[in-house]
């Protein structure tokens, strides 16, 4: 499976936030939980590009990304003076990123909307042409490999149910660590790492000669 490794783990990688001043971030919490606008929009512009290429890369669409973005900062803020430091800031507002994305890929699921496509100003173009191909152009036969295994991975994703998805996507396009998908989703990082097995067994069935 090592086309379908390379492939998967190169489209879309998006590295998780950085480490940061902590006791900086702890003090900004502080502020904004005390009210202070200033504190709460510096928060939010250390996360803001993070929140939406996550919400992004695990919807892929950019629509959708953007009310992901919105909403997740509105109960950022509604939620924060509950916060009370039992997990890192990052993690809790992934936390909410992921329950968002997950809530908009079962009501895809439930009106079966999901696909390939998404608008551009040229009309609707297939999701995977905007994603870069490594390597795959010094090698022409590669390259057509690499653009078919695009299609069928985009449509095996559609086949997972909404948390296998969410997992795979959060493991392999945003390069996370199962441990920190499971916090995200509010789980052990065992069951996280049941869902990802469960995804890429799936996966490895129905790409069947590319394995």
């Amino acid at each position: 499976m090592d086309l379908v490794a390379t492939h998967v783990e190169t489209i879309g990688r998006v590295a998780v936030h950085g480490s940061q001043d902590r006791s900086n971030e702890t003090a900004l919490i502080h502020a904004a939980q005390g009210g202070d606008a200033e504190a709460f929009e510096q928060l939010v512009r250390s996360y803001d590009q993070t929140v939406l290429r996550m919400a992004t890369n695990l919807l892929h669409s950019q629509e959708d990304a953007r009310d992901i973005y919105q909403e997740a900062f509105l109960r950022v803020y509604r939620k924060l003076p509950q916060f009370r430091f039992d997990c890192s800031f990052s993690t809790w507002l992934y936390r909410i990123v992921a329950n968002l994305c997950l809530d908009q890929l079962r009501k895809r699921k439930v009106r079966k909307e999901e696909g390939s496509a998404v608008a551009t100003p040229a009309g609707e173009m297939d999701r995977f042409q905007f994603l870069p191909e490594h390597r795959a152009d010094v090698d022409p036969q590669r390259q057509l490999m690499s653009s078919e295994l695009s299609q069928r991975i985009n449509g095996v994703l559609s086949t997972l149910t909404p948390r296998e998805r969410l997992v795979f996507e959060m493991r392999h396009y945003q390069g996370m660590r199962l441990r920190a998908i499971g916090e995200s989703l509010g789980v052990t990082e065992e069951a996280a790492k049941n869902c990802l097995f469960r995804a890429t067994q799936k996966m490895r069935a129905a790409l069947g000669d590319f394995v």
